[in-house]
């Protein structure tokens, strides 16, 4: 028997669709056919985490991949248009975007190119780290909206950036267009007159080509064609040293974007209602008082003369209350000082940190000769610096209002409180009882100024009132301020205002005195979203086509199970600059799967690397009865830079015949052959309409096989540098895990005990875990009842 060894099985309750093994740990991704995305380990495929389905960012997974680093999982969701960076750790969304149509593929992968240049650039990255104050975390005590920095270091932010070598996002849709995201957050290409729905992609290590197969409809009545696309891509690759140091600044500027929204939400939440109290009284006090006077000359006369009329005694002792009166204080003076900290900490120091990026991006775009051919634009960049400047001062406003309003409502709630204690005969400690003349006139100046009542404002706002100014900026509305700063006898004001020649000075940021911080924070990150546009739309532009292929028309008779992935495959080839496109032509008799073999330097022929392989009757030793078996090949991946990993069954299928999982050398397919006939292509015909011509090898697996039994299996997913396989049955929910290259005995039994302790220990610490996450406790015990249910269940498979 071969060295594949059986190291876990599982029934699960859902169907699965995908399944990804991280690049780095024994880890494998699965996401399922109501949307829940799990993350199991390789030890008897323990789950880890997952991650259900939400209205909010979609139900509907259609593709997964894992950064290169292995610490982020990235997933596209249809019915969203969006694609979720998710932490490796823990089962939260760390960043997400939306693209244009729905997400049908997606490849992650990493540049391997090294240059003096490069090198010296990976060195000095942590240069702003010197400049630049550290971001500190946002608070924990508010909602999900700071679970990406919530930890008590506040390093968080770096996960999302990773590491400093170049790695690329690429996304292929379902309407033919492919977008290219450095680090997985910032688009620096988008490739347009794609024919077709993507089925697989990949772009080569060197940035050199990118590969596409496509399912192309020719005409409603006709079957679809599946054709190979093969791009160049060579701008990338000629500047990848000034490709990767704009792409670093993009996820820098991107991540600090988030950062700062991030924290306004938090500041929003520091706001409370309870804030509104008094406007909301004051209105109702004027709605039902029956004299002539107005609240301003209300309060007035209880400043001069200490006493009150009787509405207003009841407005302050049976609505307002001492009590309330108290806890009213002691709630707005906290809200405010909450809200004063984030501006100060968090709001300043990201946008300081914004104005330095994007100060160096204004630097690079300068250096024309290495930076204009990728679209960087000097000016656009100045319009977002100007924004960024825009968004400060606005900032600064804030922080204004909050202190003036701290004082003002401070003093206005000492008064009164003195005054509520009078009417009811209270004890008025000697404290409070001193009150100079220069408090009553504070005090009189914030009534005639703050408690004018405003009837055009209860049509916009229901209420007649706005004591409270600093709710307005932390509103998402496009409505102007009720209460806009007073910029009257402001000096500076009218110089600006009067001197035309200053209106267009570059050293002065425009101020917006009528907007809440809101707008211009979603002004800003309009502008800045535009100007960073413009590289995707170079690079993009650039990027044409150099080889088109029809390879097979697909069969409309799909059944109604699935496919987890579809064929063909692509897969880079690091060692030898070369990339392979793997597929089978499943709905033709051949039953054969060929191997295409292309240079990235499309400039190569390529007539003679195309092969096609003949799974014959290498297998005949397992059922003796027959004389020649074909098999066709239901899936493959590439498992390392020389083995092909496939699941494979008998044509002729009966029952009881089993399938087969098997490893397959690249050295047994490719065979130097002097009488071999070289292989001419013929652009006007579809491959399918030559297979004939193809050199055909059949295969001679001696021992890298076995029989998978009891498993009608039709999947596999394969990590060659973790060295695991996971077979999916056509269900859907049956699975098994294979550790593919097996030691001796002896060591294969100690591996054993020690994964077995490992799993006890893992066992504990998720159920400590679960002890501190309810919810997660609940998932756990939900999907153990389901797996039981399974496996109570008289087969294993179907």
């Amino acid at each position: 028997m071969p060295s594949f060894r059986q190291v876990g099985e599982k029934q699960l309750p859902q169907e699965i669709i995908f399944m990804a093994w991280s690049p780095k740990r024994d880890l494998i991704a699965l996401a399922n056919k109501v949307g829940e995305v799990l993350l199991h380990r390789l030890a008897n495929f323990q789950r880890v985490w997952s991650l259900p389905p939400s209205g909010t960012t979609g139900k509907e997974v259609t593709a997964l991949a894992w950064r290169p680093d292995g610490k982020i999982l990235a997933f596209g969701l249809a019915d969203t248009k969006r694609v979720i960076l998710c932490d490796v750790e823990k089962p939260e969304s760390l960043h997400s975007f939306s693209v244009e149509a729905p997400v049908t593929y997606m490849h992650w992968m990493e540049v391997t190119e090294e240059s003096s240049v490069l090198t010296s650039f990976y060195n000095a990255e942590d240069e702003s780290n010197l400049l630049l104050p550290k971001l500190p975390a946002l608070p924990k005590n508010y909602s999900t909206t700071a679970k990406i920095f919530s930890e008590e270091k506040s390093d968080e932010i770096m996960k999302l950036m990773g590491d400093v070598r170049l790695n690329a996002l690429v996304l292929g849709s379902s309407s033919g267009f492919i977008e290219i995201y450095a680090y997985g957050m910032y688009k620096i290409a988008t490739v347009t007159g794609v024919a077709g729905s993507c089925l697989a992609l990949c772009l080569s290590s060197d940035l050199k080509s990118l590969s596409i197969i496509t399912k192309v409809e020719v005409s409603p009545e006709s079957e679809p064609e599946i054709t190979y696309f093969q791009f160049d891509t060579s701008l990338l690759s000629t500047y990848l040293p000034e490709v990767t140091r704009m792409a670093r600044k993009f996820t820098h500027i991107s991540t600090l974007l988030q950062y700062i929204k991030l924290s306004l939400t938090c500041m929003c939440e520091a706001w409370e209602e309870i804030l509104m109290q008094m406007d909301s009284r004051l209105t109702k006090f004027v709605q039902e008082k029956d004299t002539a006077t107005s609240v301003q000359d209300e309060f007035m006369q209880l400043l001069l003369w200490g006493k009150a009329s009787l509405e207003l005694q009841g407005l302050l002792m049976s609505q307002l209350t001492v009590k309330g009166l108290k806890k009213l204080g002691q709630s707005m003076e906290s809200s405010y000082s909450s809200i004063q900290k984030l501006v100060i900490s968090h709001l300043q120091s990201g946008s300081e940190a914004l104005l330095y990026h994007l100060s160096e991006l204004k630097g690079m775009a300068s250096w024309k000769q290495k930076y204009e051919s990728l679209g960087l634009d000097a000016v656009g960049i100045e319009e977002a610096i100007t924004a960024v400047g825009s968004f400060i001062l606005k900032t600064n406003e804030l922080l204004q209002v909050i202190d003036s309003s701290m004082k003002n409502f401070k003093a206005f709630f000492r008064w009164l409180y003195v005054a509520m204690l009078r009417m009811s005969e209270d004890h008025v400690p000697p404290e409070l009882n001193k009150m100079t003349q220069k408090d009553i006139t504070f005090v009189a100046d914030f009534l005639t100024e703050h408690f004018n009542e405003a009837p055009e404002l209860y049509d916009r706002k229901g209420k007649y009132f706005n004591v409270e100014r600093v709710g307005q900026y932390l509103k998402d509305e496009d409505d102007d301020l009720v209460s806009p700063p007073n910029t009257e006898g402001n000096q500076w004001f009218n110089f600006l205002q009067n001197g035309s020649h200053l209106k267009e000075s570059p050293l002065l940021f425009p101020y917006h005195p009528q907007k809440s911080l809101h707008f211009v924070k979603r002004r800003m990150e309009g502008i800045i979203d535009q100007c960073l546009q413009k590289p995707a739309d170079v690079i993009g532009k650039s990027i044409h086509q150099a080889v088109c292929v029809p390879l097979y028309k697909a069969s409309r008779s799909e059944d109604s199970t699935p496919h987890l992935f579809k064929l063909p495959f692509l897969w880079n080839d690091k060692t030898s600059n070369l990339h392979y496109v793997l597929f089978t032509m499943l709905e033709n008799s051949l039953s054969k799967m060929y191997i295409l073999k292309r240079h990235t330097d499309i400039s190569r022929s390529a007539n003679n690397e195309i092969l096609a392989i003949d799974f014959g009757s290498f297998l005949n030793s397992i059922n003796e009865s027959s004389g020649t078996s074909f098999y066709s090949c239901l899936d493959a991946h590439f498992y390392d830079n020389e083995t092909i990993t496939v699941v494979l069954a008998e044509n002729s299928e009966q029952e009881g015949k089993e399938r087969i999982l098997a490893q397959l050398p690249l050295s047994s397919v490719y065979v130097e052959d002097p009488q071999e006939i070289a292989f001419t292509w013929n652009s006007d015909q579809r491959l399918d309409e030559q297979a004939d011509n193809v050199p055909t090898h059949t295969v001679s697996i001696q021992s890298q096989w076995r029989v998978l039994e009891n498993m009608k299996a039709q999947f596999v997913a394969v990590n060659g540098i973790r060295k695991v396989s996971c077979v999916l049955s056509s269900n859907l929910r049956h699975v098994r895990v294979f550790e593919m290259d097996v030691e001796d005995d002896g060591e294969a039994e100690e591996e054993e005990e020690e994964e077995s302790a490992q799993h006890g220990e893992a066992e504990q610490e998720e159920l400590s875990q679960s002890a501190d996450i309810p919810y997660n406790s609940v998932c756990v015990a939900a999907a153990k009842q389901a797996d039981g249910a399974e496996e109570r269940e008289s087969s294993l498979d179907t």
